[in-house]
C-alpha cells in the first residue's frame, strides 16, 4: 500500500512520469498532516500542569483528529483507485456498438468515482479545520504554532482537493449530479477559507 512507503518513495513517485499518484492523493496528505498536528497538539497538551480543565475536551478532539487522520490516508490509494478506473475504462475496446456503450459507460462510472472522491476529501479536510479551531483554542501555548500550520494544511487539502472535483465534474452527463458536487464543494470553500483565517489570526495573536 502506497502510505506503507517511506516519504521519500512517495515523493519520488508523485513527480515520476505517472499520473498517479498525483495531486488528489497530495490532498489526501496535506489533510492527514493537518489531522496528525491537531493530534500532537492535544497529545501534548493532555497531562500538562495547568490544563488539567481542558483535558477532557482535548482527549475529544484527539480522538476524532486521529479518526479523521486515518480516513485521508485512506483516501491515498482511494484517490489512485479512482484515476486508474478512468485510465482502465479508456482502454477498453470500441469496434462495435455494444462495446462503444459499455465503454462510455464504464469511462462515465470512473469520472462520477474521481468526483465523489475529492469531494469526500474536502468535506473531510474542513472537520480538520474544525477540530484545529478547538485544539487551537485550548491547547497548551508553546505548541498553539503547530495548531496553526493544521489549519493551513486543512485548507490547503481542501482546496487541492477541490481542484480535481473542478476537473472531473464537467465531464459528467449527470449534470445534476455535477452541479449539485460543485455547489456543495464551492460552500465548503467559502466557510472553510473564513473559519481557517479566523484560526491562523487566533494562533497568531497567542504568538505574541
Amino acid at each position: 500500500m502506497i502510505t506503507d512507503s517511506s516519504v521519500e518513495k512517495f515523493l519520488d513517485e508523485l513527480a515520476s512520469g505517472s499520473p498517479t499518484p498525483g495531486g488528489g492523493s497530495a490532498a489526501a496528505i496535506m489533510g492527514a498532516m493537518g489531522a496528525a498536528l491537531v493530534s500532537m497538539v492535544c497529545n501534548v497538551t493532555i497531562g500538562k500542569k495547568g490544563y488539567e480543565a481542558v483535558e477532557a475536551e482535548m482527549k475529544t478532539v484527539r480522538d476524532e483528529s486521529e479518526r479523521v487522520r486515518r480516513r485521508l490516508t485512506a483516501m491515498v490509494a482511494e484517490d489512485i483507485a479512482a484515476f486508474d478506473s478512468i485510465l482502465a475504462a479508456y482502454k477498453l475496446p470500441k469496434a462495435t456498438d455494444e462495446e462503444k456503450t459499455r465503454r462510455a459507460a464504464a469511462i462515465q462510472a470512473g469520472l462520477r468515482r474521481a468526483t465523489e472522491t475529492p469531494l469526500d476529501c474536502a468535506r473531510v479536510c474542513a472537520e480538520v479545520i474544525a477540530l484545529s479551531r478547538r485544539a487551537s483554542e485550548h491547547g497548551y501555548r508553546n505548541v498553539i504554532s503547530d495548531g496553526g500550520v493544521g489549519v493551513l494544511a486543512g485548507f490547503t487539502a481542501l482546496r487541492s482537493a477541490a481542484l480535481n472535483v473542478y476537473i472531473n465534474a464537467p465531464a459528467l452527463k449527470d449534470q445534476a449530479f455535477a452541479q449539485a458536487a460543485t455547489a456543495e464543494l464551492e460552500k465548503l470553500v467559502d466557510s472553510c477559507a473564513a473559519e481557517s483565517e479566523a484560526v491562523y489570526n487566533l494562533v497568531r495573536s497567542k504568538l505574541g
